[in-house]
């Protein structure tokens, strides 16, 4: 984790960050977040968080303390201080301190906190064999598509999965796949790749935006739609999506194989295409042909 951060209209070092314990993201959870892959020193798609952000921000009637123009400025310096080429910029924002009440309070002075944190390329054997994830019902709150900070039910679907030595906790609701506790979805079966669509009850991905595009340029059949637990379980393939683990297969599910318990030839084909795309566009050496320029 860098050293420098940003709190509230000042850089300072992480130890001396300090908010008040009235804050009201530390007392209610009261608060939304983004984190935006950097390749580089380059923001991928920033905008794309930033306007994620702003629809975070519009969920719980909180103002945007800063326009996008003002939330590049604040990012850059960061960017710039951390000891990695690679990093994940995280930022916060809470509806700020204020005596302990469930209203809002009349006046508020948002909390805006931004640092850096070092973003690992997948690694190669995970690429090559996959990994493993549980199933369990997902019982989040109904607006799942606010990036809120207040991710208790994630923490404790994803634990499930700690648990069991898996990687990750695929969610359904009501005999649906909605997401991952960490990650978007998505399915192939008979050539086919298939995702949730975007709904309150799934957070939009940008890596997800990303499969989309590059499926399409592909000249691969995607469709976004409700997928049920049975079509999840009988998948040919299943791929993890995030900023972090970028587009990761499912070898194995609840203790089963998925397909023949190898990544399959989509992913191989969609997992190379975004290494190019990153390559060409989020290096900056070049745009890949048909993605513009802009994670989970």
């Amino acid at each position: 984790m860098s050293d420098l951060v940003y709190l509230n209209g000042a850089y300072l070092p992480l130890a001396e960050a300090k908010i008040p314990v009235l804050d009201r993201g530390f007392i209610f959870g009261d608060g939304v977040y983004e984190v935006i892959p950097v390749y580089d020193r380059r923001p991928f798609r920033l905008d794309h968080h930033l306007q994620r952000l702003q629809h975070s921000l519009d969920g719980i009637r909180l103002a945007n303390p800063h326009s996008e123009a003002e939330w590049a400025a604040l990012i850059a310096p960061i960017v710039e201080a951390a000891d990695w080429d690679d990093q994940g910029v995280y930022l916060q924002v809470t509806r700020g301190p204020a005596p302990r009440d469930h209203a809002f309070p009349e006046e508020c002075r948002p909390t805006v906190f931004i640092m850096a944190m070092p973003l690992s390329a997948t690694p190669a054997e995970v690429v090559e064999q996959g990994v493993a994830a549980i199933t369990a019902e997902d019982n989040r709150w109904l607006r799942c598509d606010i990036k809120a900070i207040a991710l208790l039910a994630n923490v404790l679907l994803r634990q499930l999965s700690v648990d069991q030595g898996c990687a990750e906790t695929i969610l359904l609701r009501d005999g649906l796949l909605t997401e991952g506790a960490s990650s978007s979805i998505f399915i192939v079966k008979d050539g086919v790749i298939a995702a949730p669509p975007h709904s309150h009850l799934v957070l939009p991905g940008i890596t997800y935006d990303v499969v989309v595009e590059l499926a399409a340029q592909e000249g691969l059949s995607l469709v976004q739609r409700d997928i049920s637990e049975a079509e999840l379980c009988n998948a040919d393939e299943i791929w993890l999506t995030s900023s972090t683990k970028e587009i990761t297969a499912v070898t194995r599910l609840d203790g089963k194989a998925v397909g023949d318990g190898r990544p399959g030839p989509l992913f191989r084909r969609i997992h190379a295409a975004y290494q190019a795309y990153k390559h060409q566009v989020m290096r900056g050496r070049g745009l890949a042909p048909g993605v513009e320029e802009g994670g989970r």
